[in-house]
């Protein structure tokens, strides 16, 4: 009957207008900094067997084939693409961009993650406690703390391996005042965003690994850089114009099968 793809169609309305949430959310965030955009995954539905396939007739022939019928789809997940950004050039000393796999690792309420959450935006800034914090309106602070001594002469300085150098009173040469660390997932994907540029762990993920960056498989740090989004706009528009001609052949759909059920309505006049 013309009812089950009335609701076919309309499964596919649904699942395409969250894709359409993916693909704006995505576009919306081109500009943001170490930025990962997702995709939408879909999967089919439930199916109503009407036959069998291998069911023998009467001279022991068996059928090749089954007749299914599907009732739509969903959709299952979204993904993240872990992708790096592309390391734009800032000069500033504290803009902080990791080259490879890893996140800066931050405090948050205990109430989100447990006290902890992840972060590839690497534009981080001196709070009143000479704390490296995040540039943003919250200030997250780093963790471990990274703590610039308050006579430290500017400018600082960090390595590819987490070593935060300044100048001291009295010393020709920097020393290292303090050491940043990052963490690594096994399976990043399975981490929860929750705005902020921030991520935090679930069982999906596996618990984080955090160390010195250039170690087990940790990426560097490259100072004076900030990774920028890794959303492509070719792609993301060419995935909106697809979105948009699904959802307007699931719209011819339901004007089909409506159609349908009305003759079928007036057959009896």
């Amino acid at each position: 009957m013309a009812i089950i793809a009335l609701h076919s169609a309309a499964t596919g309305l649904s699942a395409l207008n969250t894709a359409l949430d993916v693909v704006s959310n995505n576009l919306a965030n081109i500009n943001t900094p170490a930025f990962k955009g997702s995709r939408a995954n879909f999967q089919d539905l439930l199916y109503v067997q009407r036959s069998q396939p291998g069911v023998e007739n009467g001279v022991g022939d068996q059928a090749p084939i089954g007749l299914y019928v599907g009732l739509g789809t969903r959709v299952s997940g979204t993904q993240l693409n872990f992708a790096p950004g592309t390391a734009l050039p800032t000069g500033q000393e504290t803009d902080v961009t990791i080259d490879g796999s890893g996140f800066f690792r931050v405090v948050v309420e205990q109430s989100l993650g447990g006290g902890f959450a992840y972060t590839r935006a690497g534009q981080l800034a001196l709070n009143a406690d000479g704390e490296l914090v995040m540039a943003s309106d919250q200030g997250r602070r780093l963790d471990p703390p990274v703590t610039i001594p308050p006579d430290a002469i500017p400018p600082i300085s960090i390595r590819p391996n987490g070593e935060v150098y300044a100048l001291l009173p009295g010393e020709t040469e920097p020393q290292v005042v303090a050491n940043i660390e990052i963490a690594a997932f096994i399976n990043p994907q399975g981490l929860r965003t929750v705005g902020e540029n921030l991520y935090v762990e679930t069982p999906a993920s596996g618990p984080p690994i955090q160390g010195e960056p250039g170690t087990d498989q940790r990426g560097t740090l490259l100072a004076g850089f900030l990774e920028g989004s890794n959303v492509d706009p070719t792609r993301e528009l060419i995935e909106l114009i697809k979105v948009q001609r699904a959802f307007e052949m699931n719209s011819n759909t339901i004007r089909a099968a409506d159609e349908t059920l009305r003759q079928v309505g007036n057959l009896r006049r």
